[in-house]
């Protein structure tokens, strides 16, 4: 009887759009760890889970919500998550610690993260040197958009420690702080930013949002929110690793023919932050920043890793392996199975 089951289950499986029997799944229920699913960052993880893209795929996936993407690596490293839907440039310093992850399909083309000031707290903000001595909201310490102000403040001559980086999400809460004046500056990303300039309460500095501007930035193709997992999980469940790719591939290019209203129609309501026209804005101004179509570009991990030296003077770039952090093997599949997406 329990073989006739597995056979019946299979059979049902395979009827299922998008799953091949040939390819059996290692393991179909899976938990994805993301730190802040409501931005834009993520939205392909949204799209998927919402268009059921996982479930033609024949996965159950549960995805867990934390303040920041450092939150969400730790749920991993912890053994609570399978999966991360976070930045690419964890990868890197996961290696360095000897915890080899590996990113396999992209999200992100380009950061999206924006710095600006708080125009109660600092009216008479000139340069980026201006910010020593402040408060910089970030979606939690050690996340992307802490790195990525790091980064911006390195260029300026300011050290990590020349500031005080201080967690307020990516929410709600990170929208109240700067309102408050509890914060001089804030690194995070859409909706966020776009509600903050939209009611006159953040000046950008620095906007990663736009390609050349990330480009400018970061001296390359800056590779942003991604999958990435322990390298263990990939050798062990490799048709399963597939079956994710393949729907964050269509995610990805159903965004690209996707206008604004589409998306509202989607995503929950509470991503909205109570205001549709500003989503709606916000998804246009960060659109561009989506990947197309799931692919690591070739030049990304070394501008990833150049990034993060000149912010970390102890980490030794000869010890990283950057062929070793990423893979667009599983993209390349999801793409010719999926060319329209």
């Amino acid at each position: 009887m329990q073989r006739r089951h597995l056979i019946a289950g299979g059979l049902a499986a395979a009827a299922l759009p998008g799953f091949s029997f040939a390819q059996t799944l290692e393991k179909t229920k899976l938990t994805i760890a993301v730190g802040g699913k409501n931005l834009f960052y993520y939205l392909p993880l949204t799209i998927a889970e919402q268009q059921g893209y996982f479930k033609d795929e024949g996965l159950d996936v549960t995805i867990v919500d934390f303040a920041g993407g450092s939150r969400a690596l730790q749920a991993v490293v912890g053994g609570s998550a399978d999966v991360v839907s976070g930045a690419f440039e964890h990868t890197i310093n996961m290696q360095l610690k000897g915890q080899p992850m590996r990113a396999f399909v992209l999200q992100g083309a380009a950061p999206q993260v924006v710095l600006g000031v708080n125009p109660k707290t600092m009216p008479n903000f000139k340069s980026v040197a201006d910010l020593k001595g402040k408060k910089i909201g970030v979606t939690a310490p050690g996340s992307s958009t802490n790195i990525v102000a790091n980064y911006v403040l390195a260029k300026a001559g300011l050290k990590p420690s020349d500031v005080s980086f201080v967690g307020v999400g990516a929410g709600n809460g990170a929208v109240a702080a700067m309102r408050a004046g509890q914060i001089d500056a804030i690194s995070n990303l859409d909706p966020v930013i776009t509600l903050l300039v939209r009611s006159g309460d953040l000046r950008i500095v620095s906007d990663t949002r736009k390609m050349d501007e990330a480009e400018q930035v970061f001296g390359g193709p800056m590779p942003a929110g991604c999958l990435y997992a322990p390298q263990p999980f990939l050798d062990k469940n490799p048709n399963t690793a597939q079956a994710l790719v393949n729907a964050m591939v269509r995610a990805d290019k159903w965004i690209q023919q996707a206008g604004g209203g589409d998306v509202i129609k989607v995503v929950p309501e509470s991503y909205l932050l109570g205001d549709r026209a500003v989503y709606i804005d916000g998804f246009l101004a960060s659109k561009q920043a989506l990947s197309p179509d799931g692919s690591f570009p070739a030049r990304g991990a070394e501008t990833a890793l150049r990034a993060l030296a000149s912010i970390d003077p102890k980490l030794d770039a000869k010890k990283v392996d950057l062929n070793a952090i990423y893979t667009n093997d599983f993209v390349k599949r999801a793409n010719a199975k999926y060319p329209k997406g």
